[in-house]
């Protein structure tokens, strides 16, 4: 069986540009609130919950071009 180069590397690009789109969405997000992580020193409960919220976008991101390609 022949793989489908276009649909595989149409996947990649969706996974790629939701992971980097969505996290700069949570970032932003999180930094709006008052929870940066990237822009903050040290490590206390608000750069934790900036960084979970990163991790939410780089997930929440993927999914959404995921759902946009099919």
């Amino acid at each position: 069986m022949k793989p489908d180069l276009k649909k595989a590397g149409l996947e990649g690009l969706a996974d790629a540009a939701g992971f980097v789109l969505g996290a700069l969405a949570g970032w932003k997000l999180g930094a709006a609130l008052g929870y940066d992580f990237i822009n903050t020193p040290g490590w206390g409960m608000p750069q934790i919950i900036g960084l979970l919220m990163i991790m939410a976008g780089c997930g929440a991101g993927r999914w959404l071009f995921r759902r946009l390609l099919a």
